[in-house]
């Protein structure tokens, strides 16, 4: 069977993977068994992708990530170099808690900027974005920028990742985009035009 994805002479792909058509795996990086990859994602340099992660299409993630079991990301999730995610709340090496894994949701379009730490057990909303050195403990709304330890939010993103200035009725312009958006009652939604 013609494989369909790329991946370095020195990645270790486990069997019983699913990997997506255009994925690219790069130098020393270690797919596990039971994960699923989507289409066209990359995998950058000396990262581990555990049993059973999910990781939708068009997903970028930088070198020295470990996702680990319960992680799931949906299609277009940045996860910036060094990034950490955790699946257990109270780990301790001599006890097992492999039944205790939490599931962590990383939605559509959301960044997590290079060693942010995730802990597990939160949904990260829609095109969410974590700055830098992040410590993220609770969930995060769409379009929420967070940032510091722990983290907290400080404005909100367009889907474009620009820093959104709303008037005073609520309304705000991605500059990039120029698509329009709604802060109401502590909610950002993009407007269809």
């Amino acid at each position: 069977m013609e494989t369909t994805y790329f991946a370095h002479e020195s990645a270790i792909i486990d069997p019983d993977c699913r990997i997506g058509t255009g994925t690219k795996i790069w130098h020393f990086s270690h797919i596990m068994s039971g994960c699923s990859i989507g289409e066209q994602c990359s995998i950058g340099q000396n990262v581990v992708i555990s049993p059973e992660v999910i990781l939708g299409n068009r997903v970028k993630i930088q070198n020295n990530v470990s996702v680990y079991t319960g992680v799931i990301c949906e299609d277009d999730v940045f996860l910036g170099p060094s990034a950490v995610f955790t699946n257990v709340i109270n780990p301790r090496s001599a006890v097992i808690r492999k039944n205790e894994y939490k599931q962590t949701l990383v939605r559509q379009g959301a960044t997590i900027g290079a060693n942010a730490t995730i802990v597990c057990g939160i949904t990260i909303g829609r095109f969410a974005f974590i700055g830098a050195g992040a410590v993220v403990t609770k969930d995060i709304a769409d379009y929420a920028l967070v940032m510091g330890n722990p983290a907290r939010q400080t404005g909100w993103m367009s889907e474009m990742g620009h820093k959104l200035k709303f008037n005073t009725e609520g309304l705000a312009v991605c500059p990039e985009s120029q698509e329009k958006y709604l802060l109401d009652n502590g909610k950002v939604s993009k407007i269809n035009t």
